[in-house]
């Protein structure tokens, strides 16, 4: 069967040649989405290893803000993404072909490579939901998809958990935060989302995002959804790129 799945593979290659997102190499039979010399240079985090890294520390200084501003106070938050991102650099094609160009088959690859990652991770080892960030219902249906939604049912797949689209909704609209500045990025997303479903019975809920870059986001999500659950439960992040420092 796997053979005739590899020759089934490479006569659809000789006619619709598949090419590296990162540097548009034509793909081998063996190779999927990333030529080899791609995937062996692709700047992993391995951010999965430490419960405490620079993403989480990150992560927790924008919820800092919000306890600054008069929010509860909250445990060490976890946060964790497979690769770093550089909008420079080319491996930015990787977030830019499941957002933009509909590349759902790159979403599912690499959020099942980013699930394999996590599930490595004791101190994700209690996740009992993933929770993607929602789109707003106009983007969703102008685009399609949410490539959030694609990456964490990959990732939800690969830890054995189940996922939830119905537990947050946008409930604004908001521009793309891809040009903003940082202090615009929060202001674009504040009160953006709701949580419209009371979580029953979890211990520790996961969102996922496609990419972290100021938090804010997330951030979102996350004050969204403590504003039903009580401090016990654990809320952390995941995504597969990070802006930071290789």
């Amino acid at each position: 069967m796997i053979g005739l799945q590899r020759y089934i593979k490479a006569l659809l290659d000789l006619f619709f040649p598949r090419k590296c997102i990162v540097c548009g190499k034509k793909l081998n039979v063996s190779e999927g989405h990333l030529c080899l010399y791609c995937f062996s240079d692709l700047p992993l985090t391995r951010f999965w290893t430490l419960s405490h890294n620079p993403m989480s520390d990150a992560f927790n200084a924008v919820l800092q803000k919000g306890i600054r501003d008069g929010g509860p106070r909250e445990h060490y938050a976890y946060a964790a993404a497979l690769f770093f991102y550089d909008p420079e650099a080319d491996y930015r094609r990787i977030p830019y072909q499941i957002k933009y160009h509909g590349n759902t088959s790159a979403g599912k690859y690499f959020g099942s490579m980013l699930g394999k990652k996590l599930s490595e991770a004791e101190w994700l080892s209690d996740v009992d939901m993933v929770i993607p960030v929602p789109l707003h219902w106009k983007r969703r249906w102008s685009r399609g998809y949410n490539q959030a939604e694609i990456i964490a049912e990959a990732l939800a797949g690969e830890m054995g958990v189940p996922i939830r689209t119905d537990v947050l909704k946008r409930v604004r609209y908001t521009q793309t935060q891809t040009k903003l500045e940082i202090e615009a990025k929060s202001q674009n997303v504040s009160g953006a989302f709701r949580a419209v479903v009371l979580p029953q019975n979890v211990r520790h809920i996961l969102i996922v995002d496609d990419v972290f870059t100021t938090g804010s986001t997330v951030g979102e999500c996350f004050q969204a959804l403590r504003a039903v659950l009580p401090s016990s439960v654990r809320i952390s992040v995941a995504t597969l790129g990070f802006v930071g420092e290789v």
